[in-house]
């Protein structure tokens, strides 16, 4: 099943179950090598900021990688994230809290791997920082991401 299809596909049943805040569109999709490997696209517009696009690249395995390599299930956990003001910004009900708050989730194996968007403001410097990171159950993950949108406005 092509990238952009079963994305739309886990999107469409987890936002039925109310549990992604925010959409993802597939704006670009690099083959790799190949074996089918992908490195996908998405743009994600913030639900609670508008004017903020972030744009976050996946690996995504191919069925020959899939077959030779086992874990078949499963796709690493290496994402990429690059945020920017797309508009003005208009910044509605946040978590202002140093936890911050999911932006994002999208699932990344069938049980215990998700990749996910949070979003944390900085308010002493006015700043909205994302970082983008591997959520996995069993032996967490250290691979993340991170970009940063100033909220100053120039004379």
């Amino acid at each position: 099943m092509k990238s952009y299809k079963k994305t739309l596909l886990c999107l469409s049943l987890l936002s039925f179950a109310g549990l992604i805040p925010a959409q993802a569109e597939q704006v670009g999709n690099v083959d790799v090598d190949w074996l089918g490997n992908d490195i996908v696209i998405e743009a994600i517009k913030d639900p609670d900021v508008e004017g903020v696009t972030c744009h976050v690249a996946y690996f995504e395995r191919g069925l020959v990688d899939r077959l030779s390599n086992g874990n078949w299930f499963e796709d690493p956990s290496n994402s990429a994230i690059s945020c920017r003001q797309t508009g003005p910004i208009v910044i509605g009900d946040i978590d202002r809290s140093d936890e911050g708050e999911d932006v994002f989730s999208q699932r990344m194996s069938i049980i215990l791997k998700s990749l996910r968007v949070k979003r944390i403001f900085d308010d002493a410097n006015q700043v909205l920082i994302y970082i983008a990171h591997a959520r996995e159950v069993e032996s967490g993950s250290a691979k993340m991401s991170i970009s940063t949108v100033p909220l100053y406005r120039p004379q």
